[in-house]
């Protein structure tokens, strides 16, 4: 698992008792031998967990300072033999007569190094300035502890030689809390993980504000943010904690831990180093911070240590989205849909405003692309105060359009108040065919009235139903009468231009396409939250209708019954996977090699033989690569997600590329 960038880490929360150092060892060797039974390369303990926070003026007390060196001399021997990744455990440690609160880094039998708390709270139910002493009385770069002499300061990072991208910094509670947290500086000097030893207290709406906070850094740093806090076992005198655990990555929350919970808790998630290193690569402004000097970045020191990363799990402890671009959770993903929505009729009613609201032109197939942008287009000439009479629409049926999506078609322009009108393209494509000289599917068109060919298609065997030129001709009259109604609305969406599967100069071009940045899998959703939000009547069951629509251009012939025979997935691949592709492809720089791990674990429709799931990137790779010409040259639409394959606000590509990498990537993976 490792191979693909990935680090096991763990936030835990021991059986606590306060000042009961030996019993605080024991339970904190217990969670380090579980971490080692799940996988876990970096395991996280609480502020001052040896001892417990809640300690007081016990801190100040030698037989107690002595018993947590004691506890922390144990860990660091013991749990060599129960635990091959890093630990960080809190622990308060007396060093030339002062006192400070401390983390810990463990790792192989040695403490790597200690990291005092930076910012020490004394307001409200905090006293820390009356127990320990800032990090910046420290006149000392290294300290005796456990029997051994350990680097000491807020200054340390831990780089893993033996696994790419693992970087670790450490801050303690309150840091976290500060404007300034030492874990942005950590990060801007190349920290991508992350961790906090906290003992943060409860109280009303501070569990909403810490799980922001965590998110929040975690994004702020493009890092793996692990959070630990103290829990069962510390004193309620005053206040009690929750044991409140959080393990976020940029931006995201992947784990958190139940609050209140009695025993002790091992919350284990897996950060994606990869994607970390990635985002930094390509937000070039993240380092920008470097050139402050008087945020004294230059006194860092980076400390290696190696790091035994067989693999232990074959799982991912990771949920993997099998639709990224459609949140699963569904008051996410109803504001989500307003939000893109929205978006989408701002974006055109900007456009239509500046060049005088004209008469606008738009295809209407009776599919979800034209849908979607039929609706956006009402919804906007709405906002502007613009009667819809001013939209000509046209349905433009050709030689494989079925009766069931020009019926859509005409139903959902009734219902919208829309004048439709029907042009059917089918004799002017037989007259261009006839003079490029093309005789479709081996036909010749001598004599060929448009009913009498129609009439012979409906015939032709499977294997004769594929004619590139005859599909083209169909598409370009269509854009050609739309080009001369007005000015045009776009209906492509991003999947089909990652993909290619679009006529050059025909679907592909538009003068504004409000769908240019939302693939297939969400314009589904898009025109299904429309119709349960938007509209009513008989427009909301034409919607639905539409929405049970198999995909397909319909630019081959009928059957015999007229039945669709053209499937657009059967051709590229079912768009689940497609826009799976799309999204690790263009949004983190997957390899495709770690696309096929990530496609194991991810809840699809139905199952894919992985023999599959290689075969559909393979098509996608090469389709990508062929056809970045036509994502040159797209018409203008607003960016909606953070996906985009704009050439002048995202995505910029060599039309002749080679694939070759990639697909021997594919061919690789075993």
């Amino acid at each position: 698992m490792n191979t693909h960038g990935f680090l096991r880490v763990a936030a835990a929360c021991p059986e606590l008792r306060v000042a009961d150092c030996p019993f605080n060892a024991d339970r904190t060797l217990a969670l380090m031998a579980r971490a080692e039974k799940e996988g876990v390369n970096l395991v996280v303990f609480p502020e001052c967990g040896l001892t417990g926070y809640t300690c007081h003026d016990l801190f100040h007390h030698q037989a107690l300072q002595r018993a947590a060196e004691d506890a922390l001399a144990k860990v660091v021997e013991k749990g060599s033999q129960v635990f091959r990744g890093v630990a960080l455990v809190g622990v308060p440690l007396a060093i030339e007569g002062q006192l400070f609160n401390c983390a810990a880094v463990i790792h192989a039998g040695k403490v790597l190094g200690l990291i005092p708390k930076t910012y020490l709270p004394n307001y409200k139910e905090f006293y820390d300035c009356r127990y320990f002493c800032p990090a910046d009385n420290a006149t000392f770069g290294a300290a005796s502890c456990a029997g051994q002499s350990a680097p000491f300061g807020t200054n340390l990072l831990f780089d893993c030689r033996t696994m790419s991208g693992f970087t670790l910094g450490v801050e303690i509670c309150e840091d976290l809390w500060q404007p300034v947290p030492p874990s942005s500086l950590q990060a801007i000097m190349g920290a991508t993980v992350l961790a906090n030893l906290s003992a943060s207290n409860e109280v009303i709406g501070k569990a909403s504000y810490r799980r922001n906070l965590v998110a929040s850094q975690s994004a702020r740093c493009i890092a793996g943010y692990v959070y630990s806090c103290s829990g069962d076992g510390e004193s309620t005198t005053d206040v009690v904690f929750g044991g409140h655990c959080l393990i976020a990555e940029n931006g995201v929350t992947l784990a958190e831990s139940k609050r209140f919970q009695h025993g002790q808790q091992l919350l284990v998630t897996d950060l994606d180093l990869d994607r970390l290193l990635h985002d930094r690569i390509q937000t070039n402004s993240f380092h920008d911070a470097n050139r402050v000097s008087d945020l004294g970045l230059g006194k860092y020191r980076t400390l290696s240590f190696d790091l035994d990363v067989a693999p232990r799990e074959p799982k991912l402890v990771r949920a993997v989205d099998a639709a990224p671009f459609v949140p699963t959770d569904p008051a996410t993903r109803d504001e989500r849909c307003r939000d893109i929505f929205q978006t989408q009729v701002a974006a055109l009613g900007r456009r239509l405003s500046h060049i005088g609201t004209p008469p606008v032109s738009i295809g209407v197939s009776g599919g979800l692309d034209s849908t979607l942008a039929l609706l956006v287009l009402c919804k906007t000439l709405d906002a502007l105060g613009v009667e819809r009479d001013r939209v000509h629409a046209l349905t433009m049926p050709g030689f494989g359009t079925t009766p069931e999506t020009k019926g859509n078609a005409h139903a959902l322009s009734r219902a919208l108040n829309v004048s439709l009108r029907e042009a059917d393209i089918r004799a002017m494509c037989v007259e261009q065919m006839r003079a490029l000289g093309h005789a479709p599917f081996g036909i010749k068109l001598d004599g060929e009235t448009a009913d009498s060919l129609s009439e012979k298609l409906r015939h032709l065997s499977a294997e004769k139903r594929s004619d590139l030129t005859f599909e083209n001709v169909q598409a370009r009259v269509r854009t050609s009468l739309l080009m001369s109604a007005g000015f045009v609305i776009g209906t492509g969406d991003l999947s089909e231009l990652a993909l290619g599967w679009c006529t050059y100069n025909a679907d592909h071009m538009s003068m504004y396409n409000p769908n240019v940045s939302i693939p297939k899998t969400l314009v589904r959703f898009l025109v299904k939250w429309a119709a349960e939000n938007e509209f009513d009547g008989d427009a909301r069951a034409t919607l639905l209708k539409i929405v049970e629509t198999p995909i397909s251009p319909e630019l081959l012939p009928v059957d015999a019954s007229g039945k669709m025979t053209q499937s657009t997935e059967a051709s590229v691949g079912p768009y689940e996977l497609v826009d799976f592709f799309l999204y690790h492809f263009l949004r983190f720089g997957a390899a495709p090699d770690k696309i096929l791990f990530l496609a194991q674990f991810a809840q699809f429709s139905k199952p894919y033989p992985a023999d599959e799931v290689r075969h559909w990137l393979r098509v996608f790779l090469r389709r990508f690569f062929a056809n970045q010409f036509k994502r040159s040259c797209l018409p203008d639409g607003p960016k909606v997600g953070s996906v985009s394959v704009s050439p002048r606000g995202d995505w910029r590509m060599p039309s002749d590329a080679a694939a070759r990498v990639w697909l021997d990537a594919v061919e690789g993976e075993g």
